[in-house]
């Protein structure tokens, strides 16, 4: 969907940050830019460890911004070669650079509890039921 305005657009810019303040809130930092790059990172690894269908659709769940965002570099033919736990909390701590202090675990955690509460019920039902098992202990109960 295009931008037609600036108003638009200032609404679309405050909805990411809505997303980006909540996972700063979520994770105890102060720091919103790690934040920021901490969702890119764990949004990254959930879309590429989703079945395609479901990784477009939760694509359309989230706010255009960070919908585009979700999209970049993607290649719905292309999907990780393992997915197990470790290799989605490795490719986390990939899409943060490796930052010392940043454990993978708290960041899927914390954007998985985000999801929860973003996402319409229905929504997060499915998302949770297509979700690889061995990261379903990552979503909130």
């Amino acid at each position: 969907m295009a931008i037609r305005s600036l108003q638009e657009l200032d609404n679309v810019l405050r909805e990411t940050t809505e997303w980006v303040d909540d996972l700063t809130l979520r994770l105890g930092w102060r720091d919103r830019n790690k934040a920021y790059s901490a969702l890119i990172a764990a949004l990254h690894a959930l879309r590429d460890w989703l079945p395609r269908e479901e990784a477009i659709y939760i694509g359309g769940c989230l706010p255009r911004l960070l919908r585009g965002l979700y999209y970049e570099g993607w290649h719905a033919a292309r999907h990780a070669p393992t997915k197990n736990r470790q290799a989605f909390l490795e490719r986390i701590h990939d899409g943060v650079h490796r930052e010392p202090g940043i454990d993978p675990e708290q960041v899927a955690r914390a954007v998985f509890a985000l999801l929860a509460a973003r996402l319409p019920p229905a929504e997060l039902e499915n998302a949770k039921a297509v979700t690889p098992k061995d990261l379903h202990g990552l979503w909130p109960s």
